[in-house]
């Protein structure tokens, strides 16, 4: 009875970065949480009729703020949300404990550290959420130690848990660091008080990363929890979790969905490259050229100010194979039967999502982890091609038109689908009844429920 009493009671505050990558895993994760019976609040840099929907009805959203501040650059997006939620976040503790609902732990994304600091000043527990892979943690972990430092003196490192790494195979902070050094300083300091976290969470799963999830856990009592996409595409257990229920963008989903039907089976080249990558006019017009040659069915995802840099009747042209749409509901996209092939800027969420739908990929990688990722994607899981850089840094049309007919039709392609289903069924049973990543949310539950406030 008592237990029962305090796992109705214990709350816990969940608080990403207001950026859409980093939300949709914390959003997912709090919705397990709540599943299991914890009130879960997840603290948002948005009005509540701004952006979220939450259609499990399990995740109370508190806004700290009226909307997100405009900027050019992500850092200073972050310093500004610093300086609202450090001001924010202790009255909305008061909030929450006169209100007879007080705070037990917050979950916060590990790229504000300052918020563990915060939490122990409460007297709560406090519990660092990574959106990015174990294997990119571990490189940045080494650059904090001091054991890997830039600029790189070798063209290839050596790293315990990791495969050999060429520099354009480590995160752009690394391999390029005067382009951002702002960035390089953020990633490094998640570190700086990471053993006083009472938990560790990274949105993978141990088959997924297995050898540096074991060295990892010689440092650390992480917990891997992915993946975190909604669990109808996985198990299938929260009936209602269907999309992520936050959007900051209006996705045309019926348009979509009813040009996938008109498709044969695993015949479309799906394209998107996120909601902060910016391609440049040249890359565009080769990525652009690249598709027609290949002459495949085509959904391309090009934001709004994206499509200006498409070349002249380029949609004209190719509207009896593609469809080139500002937005559209991704996980519908790659869960289809038409979508064979996914260009992807490797982002760590895109990246899961394939991975756990069984979808090939062509990974072409911008900035941040994305080049890390890719790394994993063709040569580690063997689930896609890396494109070839020219020494421009452009991709030419021949080598994305290779590699989508590769991936699609060729010899390769071929093991590279049945590596992706086979990933697809280790993804399922991360999160199906006895899976590693289920077990580890039900183990943090336990020890949450057992923690004296």
């Amino acid at each position: 009875m008592e237990r029962e009493r305090v796992h109705k009671t214990t709350h816990i505050l969940v608080i990403p970065l207001p950026i859409q990558g980093h939300i949709n895993p914390m959003l997912q994760f709090s919705k397990r949480l709540a599943s299991k019976g914890l009130k879960v609040t997840l603290v948002t840099a948005f009005s509540n009729n701004e952006a979220t929907h939450n259609q499990a009805g399990l995740i109370r959203f508190e806004p700290i703020c009226n909307g997100l501040e405009e900027s050019d650059k992500i850092e200073n997006m972050v310093e500004w949300f610093q300086n609202i939620a450090s001001k924010r976040l202790p009255e909305l503790i008061v909030k929450q404990e006169t209100n007879g609902f007080p705070v037990s732990c917050l979950v916060y994304d590990s790229a504000m550290p300052w918020i563990l600091d915060l939490a122990k000043r409460h007297g709560l527990s406090g519990a660092s959420f990574f959106t990015h892979s174990c294997a990119v943690a571990c490189i940045y972990y080494y650059l904090h130690q001091d054991l890997l430092r830039v600029p790189l003196k070798e063209p290839q490192v050596s790293l315990a848990g990791l495969p050999s790494l060429k520099a354009h195979d480590l995160p752009s902070f690394i391999y390029d660091p005067g382009s951002y050094p702002s960035f390089l300083k953020l990633v490094i300091s998640r570190f700086s008080n990471l053993t006083k976290a009472d938990w560790i969470f990274f949105s993978s799963f141990d088959n997924l990363e297995k050898e540096v999830v074991s060295w990892m856990r010689t440092l650390w009592r992480i917990k891997t929890i992915g993946p975190t996409i909604p669990s109808m595409y996985l198990d299938k257990r929260l009936e209602e979790d269907k999309d992520y229920g936050f959007g900051l963008f209006n996705p045309n989903a019926d348009a979509c969905i009813k040009w996938l039907d008109s498709k044969e089976v695993d015949s479309v080249v799906y394209l998107s490259f996120g909601s902060i990558a910016n391609l440049g006019n040249e890359q565009m017009e080769e990525l652009a050229e690249g598709l027609k040659r290949s002459n495949c069915n085509f959904l391309w995802v090009a934001r709004e100010s994206e499509v200006g840099k498409l070349p002249s009747k380029f949609v004209e042209e190719t509207s009896e194979k593609g469809l080139v749409v500002n937005w559209c509901p991704q996980l519908g996209v790659l869960s289809h039967r038409s979508t064979g092939c996914f260009v992807t800027h490797c982002g760590w969420n895109s990246t899961l999502e394939a991975l756990s739908l069984g979808v090939p990929m062509v990974a072409m990688p911008q900035w941040t982890d994305q080049t890390t990722n890719a790394k994993f994607v063709a040569d580690v899981w063997r689930v896609g091609l890396r494109v070839r850089v020219d020494p421009s840094g452009i991709v030419p049309r021949e080598e994305i038109e290779l590699c989508i007919r590769e991936v699609l039709q060729g010899e390769r392609g071929k093991g590279i689908k049945e590596n992706s289903i086979r990933w697809r069924e280790l993804a399922k049973e991360a999160v199906d009844e006895g899976g590693s990543s289920n077990n580890n949310i039900e183990e943090f539950v336990a020890e949450l429920l057992c923690k004296p406030y």
